[in-house]
């Protein structure tokens, strides 16, 4: 008979790494928040990289194009999703579907990223987070 060990040693260990990154980004991290209103509705998050600036008639680049933060957080219905810069630019660049918002006054270009390809970038995802910000 095989009998199952405890693994609180490493169970512990995990514990205080994840407590860490916690603690380091809440107190030395910047986060760039974002609300979005109609992901459970789309399954996509937006992400803006563009905006038409009405004093210069031109589209220049904002949102992940010029931020200096280090995580993106996007509050959805009830929870937040927190994401490192970096990746959240480099799943723009692999699995993004740009778009255009031509609502006025505030243009914006940007692309859906769908929220499974995000949970699919990290090794030890949460389960699938269904429309209505629950456990699948």
């Amino acid at each position: 008979m095989n009998a199952k060990f405890s693994d609180f040693d490493i169970d512990l260990r995990a514990g205080k790494e994840g407590e860490n990154l916690v603690q380091d980004t809440l107190v030395n991290g910047t986060i760039e928040v974002k609300t979005d209103l109609k992901w459970k509705n789309t399954g996509n998050i937006y992400v803006e990289t563009e905006c038409f600036y009405q004093t210069s008639g031109a589209w220049e680049p904002s949102g992940l194009s010029v931020t200096k933060a280090d995580w993106w957080a996007f509050v959805l219905n009830g929870f937040f999703l927190l994401i490192p810069t970096n990746d959240l630019k480099l799943i723009v660049q692999t699995e993004g579907t740009p778009i255009e918002c031509r609502i006025e006054p505030n243009q914006s270009r940007g692309y859906l990223i769908r929220l499974d390809h995000i949970q699919n970038r990290f090794r030890y995802a949460p389960p699938a987070i269904d429309r209505e910000g629950t456990n699948e």
